[in-house]
């Protein structure tokens, strides 16, 4: 049976594939930034024998690692990319290594190791006589930046029949939901400054502008269809209370559940950023620094992944005694199993993890969150899933999920590639699903309309404002941690 051959493979790797995943996590680097994380992956694809393209797409971090020759072709992604300001030891209270410092929040160094662990059990079948050929394509900068916009945009999955991918989460099961496509923007509005109480009138405030375009948004909220949500901070308002603005800048996101109707709000957007410069009498310019589409959910692979799931079982954590009181630090997470089918809610709300797989939960729902999957999913089929890799009710983005994602997670990051490395397995031993999962792709519109968010010309690096990294594997330094932030064993 191809799942059990998948089993063995992963099991065969678990040491190796726990200390990868460790050691990434004792790295953490942010978006466009990962050359620790992918120096670390691209090394020990190449060591199992794939052929590996490094910085697809213009992005120095990002890669295309395949193995095997012909059709059909199935994938897998892995993302690496940590937070800012997360920083988290192993421990069940808040304890940063470095105060400020970035930490892997949404358990990214699982995801990539994971997804690894799948694509190079797939191999083995290859090995073993199985036809056809794995890809692995490693996405940076999910966070922030959208890296798979970029990669999508390259056309790194152009050839590929199905993808299978995951996320770290709280409990096991395939996820059939849409979720909502974004705009993101910077608008920056230029003044004149002066003395705010001597010559007043000799400044223009570039605060007022920003000011101004906040208040139209919010007029904007009530006019604009319900699944619309607009968001916005304002990350630089001035220096000092006593000078007019010179400049001010702040960051906005369009979300809605479709392309289309993003795309129509952020046209009021930009006109309502132009009026209030107008009223301001101030410049403005508006950057669009990111865009990404919702997810398009595949049934048929979901149903595959739960068959998998379920033929795998469940599992049991490593380090029960660390996991209980990971638990216990989140308090009441009585909100969170709402996620759950009522039926398990009781089975769940009592245990540190909750191992079991369960059937999609949120089938047919549109999740109020955004993920640059969404592109993917627009250009091939694209199956979804979440392992229990943090203790139940955990939030991703908490220390809670750092501490677990260097520590217990590995037990669930395991399950993930088993998971998917089954999953792709029947794809490629299975003809008739493959075929019912591309005709339900085709049937959704397929990857003849997709039309990428962001122009030819954008990139990423300096749209946020991010130095290029200088990052080449094939040098020899892509365990040498310079330049990344290493925990403490203490």
């Amino acid at each position: 049976m191809v799942t059990d051959a998948i089993v063995e493979s992963v099991e065969s790797r678990r040491d190796r594939l726990t200390d990868l995943a460790l050691d990434i996590w004792d790295h953490p680097q942010t978006a466009f930034e990962e050359t620790y994380a992918a120096g670390r992956l691209v090394e020990a694809l190449e060591e199992r024998g794939f052929d590996v393209d490094v910085g697809v797409g213009g992005i120095e971090t990002a890669f295309v690692a395949r193995y095997g020759d012909g059709d059909p072709v199935v994938g897998t992604m892995g993302e690496y990319d940590a937070l800012p300001g997360l920083s988290q030891r192993v421990s069940a209270t808040r304890e940063p290594v470095e105060r400020g410092g970035n930490g892997h929040g949404c358990g990214h160094n699982l995801f990539g190791v994971g997804s690894l662990g799948a694509a190079v059990g797939v191999a083995d079948l290859i090995d073993e006589g199985v036809d056809g050929t794995v890809v692995y394509v490693g996405t940076p900068a999910e966070e922030a930046g959208a890296g798979k916009t970029y990669l999508t945009r390259a056309g790194a999955f152009d050839d590929v029949d199905a993808v299978v991918s995951w996320h770290p989460g709280w409990f096991n099961a395939p996820t059939k939901a849409s979720c909502l496509a974004v705009d993101a923007f910077e608008v920056t509005m230029e003044g004149t400054s002066s003395h705010a109480a001597a010559a007043p009138e000799a400044g223009r405030s570039a605060l007022d502008g920003i000011q101004l375009l906040n208040t139209g948004v919010e007029y904007m909220r009530e006019h604009v269809p319900d699944p619309v949500r607009l968001h916005y901070v304002i990350t630089n308002g001035g220096d000092a209370p006593n000078v007019v603005p010179p400049d001010a800048t702040a960051e906005y996101l369009v979300r809605a559940p479709s392309r289309d109707l993003v795309e129509s709000v952020t046209e009021r957007f930009r006109r309502a950023a132009e009026g209030a410069a107008l009223m301001a009498d101030v410049d403005v310019e508006i950057t669009k620094t990111s865009g990404v589409y919702g997810v398009r959910a595949n049934e048929t692979l979901g149903d595959a992944i739960y068959e998998t799931m379920a033929d795998i079982g469940s599992f049991s954590v490593s380090d029960e005694a660390l996991a209980s009181d990971l638990r216990d630090s989140l308090g009441d997470v009585s909100d969170a199993l709402e996620e759950l089918p009522p039926e398990v809610r009781d089975r769940a709300a009592d245990r540190s993890y909750f191992t079991e797989p369960i059937e999609a939960p949120d089938a047919g729902e549109v999740g109020a969150y955004s993920t640059d999957s969404g592109d993917v999913s627009q250009v091939v089929p694209l199956g979804r899933m979440r392992t229990a890799t943090w203790p139940v009710g955990t939030p991703a983005h908490s220390w809670q999920a750092v501490a677990a994602s260097g520590s217990t997670g590995v037990d669930g990051m395991l399950y993930a590639a088993k998971s998917i490395g089954g999953t792709l397995g029947r794809l490629l031993t299975g003809p008739e699903l493959l075929a019912d999962v591309v005709d339900e792709f085709e049937r959704q519109g397929g990857a003849d309309e997709y039309e990428s968010p962001m122009p030819d010309d954008a990139d990423p690096y300096e749209l946020l404002g991010v130095e290029r990294p200088t990052f080449d594997p094939s040098d020899g330094s892509a365990g040498d941690s310079s330049g990344a932030e290493a925990a403490d064993d203490d």
